[in-house]
């Protein structure tokens, strides 16, 4: 379900130091629930999801054509070397950039950069977007914790832009819905 984006920036979270110059696109309230030792199993969740191997056909057809776009037009090729692309990263304070950073994921495109007990952020940079997802892993008001998905996006000139504008219909419709299902109840 999609959550006022107050109630992501209300909170102290660390990404708040990261993103001031991206803007937060929606928030997401992800139903698993349990306590707060159980966050690390949401984020390893979240990090293996393969879209290719979505339960839900939808799911997996819009991903395909999405990968199949960005390969005629170029858009998640080869950016140039490494230290040429914008990173968080680079941006880290020295606690965040000495702890972990998060699992790697096992088939999209995102990197992860900060794995605290309650935060993980991990980002993807294209030619369309540099994008970031934080998941967050708030109390609930029965006393336990469930998670919480937010997404900044920092656009790529007039392709940025118009992709945004494209895709949102359908991320905020069919993607973030029924992949945060999956998450939910895998």
């Amino acid at each position: 379900m999609r959550l006022p984006n107050s109630v992501h920036t209300s909170r102290p979270w660390r990404i708040h130091e990261l993103t001031r110059d991206f803007r937060l696109e929606d928030v997401w309230t992800l139903h698993k629930q349990g306590g707060p030792d159980e966050f690390s199993r949401l984020v390893r969740r979240i990090a293996s999801f393969d879209p290719a191997r979505s339960s839900w056909c939808v799911v997996r057809t819009l991903f395909a054509i999405r990968w199949k776009i960005g390969e005629l037009f170029g858009w998640d090729g080869d950016l140039g070397p490494r230290s040429d692309r914008p990173t968080l990263r680079d941006r880290l304070p020295k606690d965040l950039r000495d702890g972990p950073s998060g699992p790697e994921f096992d088939a999209v495109p995102f990197t992860s950069l900060y794995l605290l007990d309650d935060e993980w952020a991990a980002e993807i940079v294209n030619r369309t977007v540099h994008g970031v997802m934080h998941i967050g892993w708030v109390r609930d008001p029965a006393g336990g914790h469930r998670g919480q998905m937010a997404v900044y996006v920092k656009r790529n000139g007039l392709l940025g832009t118009g992709y945004m504008a494209a895709i949102n219909p359908v991320r905020h419709l069919v993607v973030y819905p029924l992949m945060a299902r999956e998450w939910d109840s895998a």
